[in-house]
């Protein structure tokens, strides 16, 4: 895997790193197999969903900020709060992510706003952290639950597969052999590159550890695999600013945010960057509108940080 150097902004830029065009409104409801955390456009309309899974020991709503500026350019953005105490082991939360999956055709709509109308036909699945894990899990085949939707794309954000190489997660989907992944659907992979240091130096402990991050999903995706890499920021810089306070409300939680290197930028935008590649992925996978998507990896400079296209080294 290796990295091509951002190249200078362009003139021309894209819109998917601002706010869209509609207002988003945050609902929770507990009417689901999990708590949702729901966040949809308010205009009436149809819109394709995305289904989204949390980090470990992160609320979904530490995700506000990320989640409505997906949801702005025209998304319902589906969020289950994935409760498993063992952190290492997926096959729970995986399922619970499953059934969540099969409840969307029943009981999506009518928790959303009046004539706000969800497209199932057009499902996407992604990630954070060990939420982006248990994604790719679930796209694979591990749930022991029957779906009865399919998701048409995946996207990792820093997905991680375990705290370490001895102490992986389970279900064990890294295999580290390249291009291994059996999926015939298209992929994002966005990486960090603080994620993988250590805030102490001397102690060799990260949040997304070398290995089991970023750039052994995307070795392990085949050809319809995109990657990038945002280097100068850390594991957990497109949560909220009062993430660790107001939403992960556990020690453990204040804990492990503290474990995560930041970088020095405004961690806005970083949530732009981030927010910007999952909506150009959504729009050309989900609606067939490829422009942003193309604009970016032709000339990644155009998003509001220090943006990499990560390139497949194997042949």
């Amino acid at each position: 895997m290796a990295a091509l150097e951002a190249r200078p902004a362009p003139a021309a830029a894209t819109d998917v790193f601002k706010r869209g065009k509609y207002t988003a409104k945050p609902i929770t409801t507990c009417n689901a197999p999990k708590t949702l955390f729901i966040v949809t456009p308010d205009t009436e309309g149809t819109y394709p969903v995305l289904l989204f899974l949390h980090g470990y020991n992160i609320c979904p709503c530490c995700y506000t900020n990320l989640l409505e500026h997906i949801s702005s350019h025209g998304y319902i953005v589906v969020a289950p709060r994935l409760l498993s105490l063992c952190s290492l082991y997926g096959r729970p939360d995986i399922n619970s992510a499953a059934e969540v999956a099969n409840w969307l055709s029943s009981g999506l709509q009518p928790v959303l706003p009046e004539n706000v109308v969800p497209d199932l036909s057009r499902l996407a699945l992604a990630g954070h952290s060990r939420g982006g894990y248990l994604a790719f899990a679930l796209a694979l085949g591990n749930a022991n639950v029957s779906m009865n939707l399919k998701f048409l794309t995946l996207i990792g954000i820093d997905p991680v597969a375990g705290a370490n190489k001895c102490m992986k997660m389970c279900p064990k989907i890294l295999t580290g052999v390249p291009h291994s992944f059996n999926l015939d659907i298209p992929v994002m992979v966005i990486g960090t590159g603080l994620g993988g240091e250590s805030v102490i130096g001397c102690i060799p402990c990260s949040c997304a550890p070398d290995g089991l991050n970023y750039a052994e999903f995307f070795n392990e995706c085949k050809d319809n695999c995109l990657g990038f890499v945002i280097p100068d920021y850390g594991h957990m810089d497109m949560l909220d600013d009062d993430y660790c306070t107001n939403c992960i409300g556990t020690s453990i939680g204040a804990i492990m945010g503290s474990m995560c290197k930041s970088g020095k930028g405004g961690k806005t935008s970083m949530m732009e960057c981030v927010g910007g590649l999952v909506v150009a992925m959504l729009m050309a996978h989900l609606e067939g509108e490829t422009g942003d998507l193309d604009a970016i990896v032709d000339e990644p400079g155009i998003a509001p940080v220090k943006l990499e296209v990560v390139e497949d080294s194997e042949p």
